[in-house]
């Protein structure tokens, strides 16, 4: 698909890193599957491993983490 963002690269499976921040805890999570522009680096997450990295930073914060760094779980063989 072509990125929304920079209207030049088009984006291709890979992995990111993603922070995320509410209050006072602040998450990072590496190797999180996504979709990257090979232009400007956008990218973009399926609605299951948005789901998986909002409830990561849920239980985070309600364990007042201050700062984590993880690495995203890999998908369970079937």
């Amino acid at each position: 698909m072509m990125c929304v963002i920079c209207k030049h690269g088009e984006t291709r499976t890979g992995t990111t890193t993603v922070t995320l921040e509410r209050d006072t805890t602040t998450l990072v999570i590496k190797d999180v599957p996504a979709r990257v522009c090979t232009n400007c680096g956008e990218a973009y997450f399926d609605a299951d491993t948005t789901d998986a990295l909002l409830a990561m930073m849920n239980a985070a914060a309600d364990r007042d983490v201050q700062v984590e760094v993880r690495t995203y779980p890999m998908a369970k063989a079937s």
